[in-house]
């Protein structure tokens, strides 16, 4: 099957803005539309799940994701609506929730169902609360309570602060970080707008990892919260 590159720099401004561009939402599909955009629209890193024959991979939505959604962003800079209900009639079938077509659901069940359970992909995150056993994950998602000082805060800020609050580090570099924004759903949002971080520091969120001491620039021994 052909298969279309991600979308860069002035290819991705031409591309996907302007009307009737992006995934056509219908029967509250947008938290799938939006995690499929962000997923593939503009890089490559997931592209493994369009092609590769994983040990559990159901070829057939390996397909769907691939030719009727993927490849058509990527190309014309829009998914028709259809394609994606296509995809959540076989996630339904799939998976043990019949609701997948017409309701509401958290993105990162959508992300490990189809990682987990239809691809069989292996977990992209390990984090360590508290020192206690690691766990493993697809994607992580952002609790907090409301910061008064954060009124329009960058992914950078809200991933520390996250974190930091629940005690978490990273017990490795991910190959690929899935980050669950604290802003969605239709009856609350935290937020009104978050600042994208271009890049990512996630020195401090690291297990074990060697650190400069703030005070006078050695290998740090101690951590202080």
């Amino acid at each position: 099957p052909e298969s279309f590159p991600p979308l860069r720099n002035e290819a991705a401004v031409r591309v996907l803005r302007g009307r009737m561009k992006g995934i056509q939402g219908h029967c509250n599909s947008c938290y799938m539309d939006a995690a499929l955009f962000s997923l593939f629209s503009c890089t490559s890193v997931l592209d493994s799940m369009l092609f590769m024959p994983f040990p559990l991979c159901d070829r057939n939505v390996q397909g769907i994701l691939r030719d009727e959604i993927v490849n058509p962003l990527r190309r014309t800079g829009f998914v028709r609506a259809s394609s994606v209900m296509h995809l959540r009639e076989q996630l339904t079938d799939k998976g043990q929730c019949s609701s997948f077509t017409n309701a509401e659901k958290d993105p990162e069940e959508f992300l490990t169902l189809i990682m987990q359970q239809v691809l069989g992909i292996e977990p992209l995150l390990k984090l360590q609360s508290g020192g206690q056993k690691e766990q493993e994950c697809y994607c992580y998602q952002i609790f907090m309570d409301k910061q008064e000082d954060l009124v329009v805060p960058d992914v950078q800020q809200l991933v520390e602060r996250s974190f930091l609050s629940s005690d978490l580090k990273l017990v490795e570099i991910p190959s690929c970080f899935i980050i669950q924004m604290p802003r969605f759903g239709k009856e609350y949002k935290m937020f009104s707008k978050i600042i994208p971080s271009l890049e990512l520091d996630i020195t401090d969120l690291l297990l074990d990892s060697p650190r400069e001491c703030c005070l006078c620039g050695d290998v740090a021994t101690l951590e202080c919260s």
